[in-house]
């Protein structure tokens, strides 16, 4: 008897719901436990860039925004909705990641207090520090939440008065457009010393750039120059081929040797580039060049070497050319090696130096080219992200030096008339039809 009750219909129909709920519950459970998500959205644009998840995962501690926007607004709507779900998608990367929204009309003096002008104005803050934007995107909160990620304000001085690049120049020989640009955007103060007027490097620069003068610097500015040395400043050099016009001084402070020549390679040839480009491709381990694999480019590099000494640790950052040499001689369409003159590759166009002084960690990197980071090569490959990556080790931010931020994605799509001709009625018409021939075909052969 006890067999039959356990066979019956309404059993089975029993212990089956038990089951099918029981899978629910757990798979609920589960899925709130270890959630999983997948973007099958055309070029993942319900995703964030690599970068940005770097980003969110380098920061400690909480990041707060505060949203300054009405229920409504007139001309965009329901902003509240469109920021609140753009942000999930750094929560999804961050639990401390916080959102808050204010409404100016219900509390006026708050807003007020924020310093808030605009509907939908946000203030991001992180480790004390605070930024307000008034425009999101995922550059823009990005580059936000880098400059945030900064241990201290970070002041990067360049040299001039002697026909140098500037740092905030848009000629095309200048480093402005896309270096200088992206630094600022990272959160460094970019600012010019002019050491004729000086009477010395302020103590506040972070770090001092020297880019290839056209003039003699003076020797009261080479002293300033070494006394900077002296003191433990952190130095970007960029050279070129041909005089130092006076900077020979340094060179020896460093124990750097410059060979006479441009850096010849014949596997830029091989890319279609001039055999003047020294093209960097595999990088040497190094902290500048944690997780970098793209390609740079040098055009008409001076080759960098060094004396070992005890003071001084030096560490090639950038080799190029293993087929090529130094040219002493200008390059014609066709140039050979000479070996009488010329010396063989592979050459190194980049050095990083360091030493303890003044009880911390000076450091040094001189490059043999400045054009690489000019307004005319900077975009060439990833000329522009090893700029930034040397800058935030000269800085002491290694941990910033491979989550830079990219570009926002392009989500729009552009439709023709006709393909919006087309759309409509597959939709409008013919799916209707489609599905009404189904029905009455599934009704002809019921009957029948």
């Amino acid at each position: 008897m006890a067999h039959k009750f356990f066979t019956t219909p309404l059993l089975r129909n029993l212990l089956l719901t038990v089951l099918l709920l029981g899978s629910a519950f757990g798979l609920g459970y589960l899925a709130e436990r270890y959630p999983l998500q997948r973007d099958v959205t055309h070029n993942a644009a319900n995703s964030l860039e690599p970068a940005s998840v770097n980003v969110l995962r380098q920061l400690k501690g909480p990041v707060n925004i505060t949203v300054y926007a009405t229920e409504q607004d007139p001309r965009l709507g329901d902003i509240r909705k469109a920021i609140g779900d753009f942000l999930s998608l750094y929560q999804r990367y961050k639990n401390d990641f916080t959102l808050t929204f204010v409404n100016p009309e219900t509390e006026p003096e708050k807003t007020r207090a924020a310093g808030v002008q605009f509907n939908g104005e946000m203030i991001v803050t992180h480790a004390g520090r605070s930024e307000h934007l008034t425009q999101l995107n995922e550059s823009i909160l990005t580059g936000t939440l880098l400059r945030l990620a900064h241990q201290r304000d970070q002041v990067l001085m360049f040299l001039e008065g002697h026909g140098e690049r500037r740092l905030d120049g848009m000629a095309n020989h200048d480093l402005g457009s896309l270096f200088g640009a992206k630094l600022k955007q990272n959160g460094f103060r970019l600012a010019s010393l002019n050491l004729a007027l000086a009477q010395d490097v302020p103590d506040n620069a972070s770090i001092l750039l020297l880019t290839q003068p056209q003039i003699d610097l003076l020797p009261g500015e080479i002293d300033k120059l070494k006394h900077y040395l002296d003191r433990g400043g952190n130095l970007l050099w960029l050279l070129d081929p041909g005089s130092l016009h006076g900077q020979e001084p340094l060179a020896e402070a460093l124990n750097l040797i410059l060979p006479p020549g441009t850096v010849i390679d014949p596997g830029a040839a091989d890319m279609n580039a001039p055999v003047t480009w020294a093209l960097g491709a595999a990088y040497p381990p190094h902290a500048i060049t944690r997780n970098f694999n793209l390609i740079t480019a040098f055009p008409e590099a001076r080759a960098i070497a060094w004396e070992e000494t005890s003071e001084w640790s030096p560490r090639s950052v950038v080799e190029v050319a293993p087929r090529g040499w130094i040219s002493r001689k200008a390059p014609g369409n066709t140039p050979r090696f000479d070996k009488r003159y010329d010396t063989p590759g592979p050459l190194t166009v980049a050095v990083a130096l360091q030493r303890s002084r003044n009880e911390r960690e000076q450091r040094i990197v001189v490059v043999g080219n400045g054009a690489f980071l000019s307004n005319t090569f900077a975009g060439n490959g990833g000329n522009v992200d090893l700029g930034v990556s040397m800058v935030n080790w000269l800085a002491g931010e290694d941990h910033l030096i491979d989550i830079q931020p990219r570009a926002a994605r392009d989500s729009q799509l552009s439709l023709g008339q006709t393909q919006l001709n087309v759309i409509s009625l597959t939709f409008l018409l013919g799916l209707p039809l489609s599905l009404t021939a189904l029905g009455i075909w599934l009704w002809w052969r019921r009957r029948s």
